[in-house]
């Protein structure tokens, strides 16, 4: 394919629809059961908290949302439209045009300034906000023009977030955004998160273990 297919409205808002997902890795002779039949649904402008012990299944599932992985079985539906069986193709655009996603680790370009590691994105989206609209809604109006090096470890997360955003993507996913931060910075991260998806709407699944994101979340899934 080369294009995302316009998905069929859903009058119940729902985004994805998960039912059945198993995910199997085989090594050799061995199958590694990561996700043992997963029925989830997520409706837009929803903050859900995905917690659940290591080796749980949390990353796999939020990398099969976000088009990285596909499911060994099961149906995962995006608006209508099935993510499971997608070419790799479609997949990339459905990456780049409907999803944003946030690591433990910041992955900035050191000889950029925050600025510019978010002009990167909003160069080649399609209705992107402007980097100084995104580093605003992150709370580095101020630190727009420093470089990674200049930033604390919190700031720097915040640059990731606002990176993730500015192409105005339908849906942020974040894998362990404060693990690398301590408890009162990772509040700081998370509240950014928190006013992103109050603000603009947009469907946030975040796994974390600071327990302030399960009291900012509208549902907290355990797997």
């Amino acid at each position: 394919m080369s294009a995302t297919p316009s998905p069929q409205p859903v009058s119940t808002g729902v985004v994805f629809e998960a039912r059945g997902v198993r995910k199997v890795y085989h090594t050799g002779e061995l199958d590694v059961v990561a996700l043992h039949g997963v029925d989830i649904q997520l409706s837009a402008g929803e903050l859900v908290c995905l917690l659940g012990a290591s080796g749980s299944g949390k990353s796999t599932l939020l990398n099969i949302l976000g088009g990285l992985d596909v499911p060994s079985s099961g149906d995962l539906i995006y608006k209508g439209w099935p993510l499971d069986g997608a070419e790799e193709n479609t997949l990339t655009l459905f990456r780049r045009n409907c999803v944003g996603f946030v690591f433990q680790f910041y992955n900035l370009i050191p000889s950029l300034t925050a600025r510019e590691n978010v002009a990167l994105i909003t160069g080649i989206s399609r209705d992107p906000m402007t980097p100084e609209e995104a580093l605003e809604m992150v709370g580095l109006e101020k630190r727009m023009d420093h470089f990674p090096s200049q930033l604390s470890g919190g700031e720097q997360q915040r640059v990731a977030i606002a990176r993730a955003i500015a192409k105005r993507p339908e849906v942020l996913l974040c894998d362990e955004p404060t693990g690398a931060l301590d408890v009162t910075t990772g509040i700081a991260v998370l509240e950014a998160v928190e006013r992103i998806n109050r603000e603009l709407g947009t469907l946030t699944v975040i796994i974390t273990h600071n327990a302030a994101m399960a009291d900012m979340a509208d549902r907290v899934l355990h797997l």
